[in-house]
C-alpha cells in the first residue's frame, strides 16, 4: 500500500505538549509555533572566498486566548518554557481582543526530504570553477558568489487536536559581477533557488555572460512611451509585488486595496490568469505557519478578480475562511502572505516578442521597488540593467533610464505574455510580459 505524500500521524513532540499542558489550565486555548533551521552560506566576494560558516536557528512561538484575548510570546531558550507560557498570559491582559480560533482537527505529516546536497569544499570548487569561466570571457570582472545550504523543520500544535510537520531543504546559488570602466560601473546578476535538487550551475553562468555580452554597447533612449518587456525576474520585483499587496486581505479590510470592490468584474486583460499553488516550487507546503491546509486558489482567472489571500485574524475581521495564508517570519506572529504567486504563459516566445519591436526598451535588471503608490497598483522603477531595442534586434544597453506606470494601463496594453514561464526565487512563477506603450524617461 502506497503512503500519501501527507501521512496522518498518532504522536506529537515532548517539547510542544509539555507547552501545551502549561498552558491547557491557564487559558481558553493555545497555539505553539516551533521552528528550526540551518543555514549555511559560502560565499565569493571579488573573487576571493569570504566566508564559510553555518548558522542555526531554533526556537518556539505560542499564542494564547486568555479571558477573550490573545497572548504571545517567544523564545528560543528551550529550557525555560514556564517562563514563556508566562509571558504569553501576561501580555494577553492587554492583547487585542480575539476575533478568530486557533486551528484544529489537523494531523499530517511531511515525509523528510531524500536529496543530499553538495558538501562545502564541493561548492567552494564549483564557486571557483565558475569564477573561472567568467574570466574566460573578461578577466577585469569582479565575481561575486553565493551559495546558501538551508534545511528547516516546522511543527505546529494546537490545544484543539492539531499536529502538523513539515521539513524542507533548499539550496540557493547566486553568481554576480562587477565591471567597472572609469565611471562606469556595470553590475549583474544571477540566480536560482531549488528544492530538493541542484540548481542549474552552468546555466547562472550562460545567463550573466549573455547580459554582459548584450551590455557591451551603449544605447540611448529618448523621453517617450514605448513597448517595454519585462524579463520574468524584473516583471516579478516591478509587477508581481504589486499584485501581493493589493491581494492581501488586511489591504482588502484595511480599505487599501484598489481591488477591494471589485471582485467579479474583469479588470484585466482576459489573458492574465494569477494563481496561487502551494503544491509547486521551492516554497511549496501543505499547511501554512497557523496550521490550516494550503489548497490552490485562483485570484485572478482570465482578467476577472476571483478574491483574496486571508490569514485568521484578518479573514475573521472580513467574515471569511482562512485559505491557509498565515505565515511567519522567524518567530513572530503571523500574517497574510502568499506561498508563491504564479501566472499563466502566453503564446509567444521571448524571441519573437523582441523581435516585434520597432523602438523599445527590455527591463532586465531593477533597482529597488522604486518610488510609487505601490497600493494604487503604480510603480515607477529605475533600472539597474535594460537593453534598447531597434527594429527587432538588441542593440546595447542604456543608462539612467526609469519606467512608470500602473499594473492597471500596463495589463489593458498587454501585447502577449511569454510562453515559458520560469521560477523567480522561491515564490514567483511567470513567463515574460510586452506591454504596447509604458512612459520611459532617460538623463544623460
Amino acid at each position: 500500500m502506497k503512503k500519501s505524500a501527507i501521512e496522518a500521524v498518532i504522536v506529537s513532540d515532548p517539547t510542544l505538549e509539555k507547552i501545551l499542558d502549561l498552558a491547557k489550565p491557564r487559558v481558553d486555548s493555545a497555539e505553539v509555533y516551533y521552528v528550526s533551521s540551518q543555514d549555511t552560506p559560502i560565499e565569493f566576494e571579488n573573487n576571493r572566498l569570504k566566508s564559510l560558516q553555518t548558522k542555526a536557528l531554533q526556537g518556539v512561538a505560542l499564542r494564547v486566548i486568555c479571558n477573550g484575548k490573545i497572548g504571545f510570546a517567544s523564545s528560543t531558550d528551550l529550557t525555560r518554557l514556564e517562563d514563556l507560557v508566562d509571558a504569553a498570559v501576561e501580555t494577553a491582559k492587554i492583547g487585542d481582543t480575539a476575533e478568530f480560533e486557533f486551528a484544529s482537527n489537523l494531523r499530517v505529516s511531511e515525509p523528510p526530504s531524500t536529496y543530499r546536497p553538495p558538501t562545502s569544499e564541493e561548492l567552494v570548487d564549483l564557486g571557483r570553477f565558475q569564477i573561472e569561466q567568467v574570466h574566460a570571457y573578461n578577466s577585469d570582472i569582479l565575481v561575486d558568489i553565493s551559495f546558501h545550504v538551508r534545511s528547516g523543520i516546522v511543527k505546529i500544535a494546537t490545544s484543539n487536536d492539531v499536529y502538523a510537520k513539515r521539513s524542507s531543504q533548499i539550496l540557493s546559488a547566486s553568481i554576480g559581477g562587477n565591471l567597472v570602466k572609469g565611471e562606469d560601473f556595470l553590475q549583474i546578476y544571477s540566480y536560482d533557488v531549488a528544492r530538493d535538487r541542484t540548481p542549474n550551475y552552468d546555466r547562472l553562468v550562460a545567463d550573466l555572460l549573455q547580459k554582459y555580452q548584450q551590455a557591451e554597447r551603449q544605447a540611448t533612449i529618448p523621453n517617450g512611451s514605448y513597448p517595454v518587456l519585462f524579463t520574468p525576474r524584473a516583471a516579478t520585483s516591478t509587477l508581481l509585488s504589486l499584485f501581493d499587496i493589493i491581494l492581501s486581505g488586511q489591504v482588502v479590510v484595511q480599505k487599501a486595496s484598489p481591488l477591494a470592490d471589485k471582485v467579479g468584474e474583469k479588470v484585466f486583460d482576459d489573458r492574465l490568469t494569477l494563481y496561487e499553488d502551494p503544491s509547486k516550487g521551492p516554497s511549496a507546503c501543505n499547511f501554512d505557519d497557523e496550521g490550516t491546509p494550503t489548497s490552490e486558489q485562483v485570484l485572478i482567472d482570465r482578467g476577472t478578480v476571483q478574491g483574496f489571500y486571508w490569514d485568521r485574524r484578518w479573514a475573521a475581521r472580513a467574515g471569511v475562511q482562512s485559505t491557509g495564508n498565515g505565515f511567519r517570519g522567524g518567530l513572530s506572529r503571523p500574517g497574510p502572505d502568499l506561498v508563491n504567486l504564479c501566472m499563466n504563459p502566453g503564446n509567444t516566445s521571448t524571441q519573437d516578442l523582441i523581435a516585434s519591436m520597432k523602438e523599445g526598451l527590455i527591463v532586465e535588471q531593477v533597482l529597488g521597488a522604486g518610488q510609487s503608490n505601490q497600493l494604487a497598483g503604480e510603480f515607477s522603477v529605475n533600472l539597474d540593467l535594460g537593453y534598447k531595442v531597434e527594429n527587432g534586434e538588441i542593440v546595447g544597453r542604456v543608462k539612467n533610464t526609469m519606467v512608470a506606470g500602473s499594473i492597471f494601463e500596463a495589463f489593458n496594453n498587454l501585447v502577449d505574455l511569454g510562453n515559458q514561464p520560469e521560477w523567480v526565487g522561491g515564490g514567483a512563477y511567470l513567463p515574460s510580459l510586452q506591454f504596447a506603450q509604458l512612459g520611459v524617461s532617460s538623463r544623460a
